[in-house]
């Protein structure tokens, strides 16, 4: 004999299992509503289940939880002032013996997808939403519908018999969408942005969770405007609008009557793919490219110069030099693509283009990238959480400060130089504004050039310079190995419709890695071995760099 706590438990395991679903549909044809039939639902359960944790354990389950059914929609017909119309057996018994006729509606409530079916009702046109709520919800006869809708009764037949082959036609196809079924919570979007659009594009367009519903759905599956209503739950007309804007911005290409996401969105798996290979080769890569800045900023002090300024030291200036010279490194290499992303033109004078990510798990803090303006840079850095640190975009007239601060000239704006204090871009030393970023100036640069031209060198410089050959060889070598496997891995992910436009695959190949991603793998590596050193003080100047004539 089972204990009756283990009872208590079967009983409400199985009222969970075999009951809501015909508990809800035995309530949405008593209520006509959904939203009531959620709510007195919600009722019936909790008086089932405090019951049963109560000790009471009735002889018969089934009837049991039926009369409680009875009794609370006796309750909310009181309450609502409707007919408190009587309940009998054969309420229940529709409810209790499985329909086995051919209908996609009695078969959902058999198998309990009676969620999917409010979803697939609520979004249908509503030529046919009437007549199935009519005939469905509201026990009416087709003779009842076809004199309420003025239609022939031919016509109320095929209707319905057509509704139900539009709701097990979006059923299917939700059941359908496998490994793209993207839960837009697990999606970023960046973008590459030469120019916004005059309406704040691309973020006023990629924000909205409609539109992100929209790009997931056509994300390699073509739908019809039909079939988004249905896939996304947004009535038609509001669809239809949306989806003729996004065209119209490119990110949506239509063909013939169905629309596809004209962007890439990597998957979780491409990238799970491309950071494995990551974690083998970045180790090797990582030590090549900083062996190569400690030689470089070595022969520039043997020149008498300082590549990075006078204002951070190296290890601060670390931050700017590493993503700047492992971008510079990977476009030397002859296997590197040439074309960047950020140049599709689009309306309202936008030039961007988007790429998104599902999020993984594995992929280590990203490096972001903000702010140019009047020569100034700055890398965002999610590590630690430095990114927090970072101010916002600099205005031009605050990079325009800092530019004189580089110059070693007076502030022409003592209230914004303040800003930059604030920021920690600056600091105010003897009365004067001294900036706290890596300078890099053209000038100083020239002279290392006149400097390298001299015969006059030491041996360790000449033997520095033999290193860096031998590096950069090994660096060509693992950039082509980066950019054959990315693009595999890329190509077997990307829809045909992304996949067939070479020069978008080659942008996208470059941004994947020379951007946030792939950064964020060399800050990581880079901490890793100890070149790079994290300095809470100095955080929101990390990365920051200005250059100048």
């Amino acid at each position: 004999m089972q204990e009756p706590n283990e009872t208590r438990k079967n009983l409400i395991n199985d009222f969970s299992q075999n009951y809501m679903a015909k508990i809800f549909y035995f309530c949405l044809r008593k209520t006509g509503n959904n939203f009531e039939a959620e709510d007195l639902t919600q009722d019936i359960a909790l008086q089932v289940i405090s019951a049963l944790n109560k000790g009471t354990i009735p002889t018969s389950f089934s009837a049991w939880v039926w009369q409680i059914a009875r009794n609370r929609y006796s309750v909310w017909a009181k309450a609502k002032h409707v007919g408190n119309e009587s309940v009998c057996a054969a309420d229940i018994s529709e409810y209790e013996i499985e329909d086995k006729r051919e209908n996609i509606l009695d078969e959902m409530i058999n198998t309990e997808q009676t969620a999917l079916l409010r979803r697939e009702l609520a979004f249908i046109k509503s030529d046919y939403r009437n007549i199935v709520v009519a005939y469905y919800i509201e026990n009416k006869s087709v003779r009842e519908i076809s004199s309420a809708l003025s239609l022939p009764i031919n016509t109320v037949k095929s209707r319905l018999f057509r509704a139900r082959d539009i709701l097990k036609e979006g059923i299917d196809m939700a059941r359908e969408f496998g490994k793209r079924s993207y839960d837009p919570e697990e999606i970023t979007y960046t973008n590459v942005c030469i120019r916004p659009g005059e309406l704040g594009q691309p973020w006023t367009l990629m924000d909205p969770k409609l539109n992100q519903n929209i790009f997931l759905a056509c994300y390699d599956k073509p739908l019809t405007s039909e079939e988004l209503a249905i896939e996304v739950g947004v009535a038609l007309p509001y669809i239809e609008d949306t989806v003729n804007r996004l065209t119209a911005q490119k990110l949506l290409v239509k063909n013939g009557d169905r629309f596809e996401t004209n962007f890439p969105i990597i998957s979780r798996e491409a990238q799970e793919k491309i950071h494995f290979f990551y974690e083998g080769i970045m180790p090797r890569l990582i030590s090549l490219v900083t062996e190569n800045i400690d030689i470089l900023m070595g022969q520039y002090e043997e020149a008498g110069l300082c590549y990075y300024g006078e204002y951070q030291n190296y290890e601060d200036a670390k931050w700017a030099l590493l993503p700047n010279f492992y971008k510079g490194c990977y476009a030397l290499s002859e296997s590197s693509p040439r074309i960047k992303l950020g140049n599709t033109k689009r309306e309202n004078n936008g030039i961007w283009d988007v790429v998104a990510f599902e999020r993984c798990d594995l992929t280590p803090d990203v490096v972001g990238y903000h702010c140019q303006s009047n020569g100034f840079a700055h890398y965002r850095f999610g590590y630690e959480g430095m990114m927090n640190k970072t101010p916002a975009n600099l205005t031009s007239d605050e990079t325009y400060e800092l530019a004189l601060m580089a110059s070693n000239k007076k502030a022409s704006n003592a209230s914004v130089a303040e800003k930059l204090v604030k920021y920690g871009y600056a600091y105010k030393e003897k009365g004067k504004y001294v900036p706290k970023v890596c300078v890099i100036s053209k000038g100083v640069c020239d002279d290392f050039m006149v400097f390298c031209k001299n015969k006059n060198h030491s041996k360790a410089y000449i033997d520095s310079a033999q290193r860096q050959k031998e590096i950069h060889g090994n660096l060509m070598e693992l950039f082509c190995a980066m950019n054959q496997t990315v693009r595999g891995i890329l190509n077997e992910d990307l829809p045909e419709c992304v996949r067939e436009n070479a020069i978008t695959v080659d942008a996208l190949l470059e941004s994947v890695c020379t951007t946030s991603h792939t950064l964020g793998y060399i800050v990581k590596h880079a901490l890793a071995s100890g070149w790079l050193k994290y300095n809470e003080e100095n955080a929101s100047a990390f990365g920051a760099y200005l250059n100048t004539p």
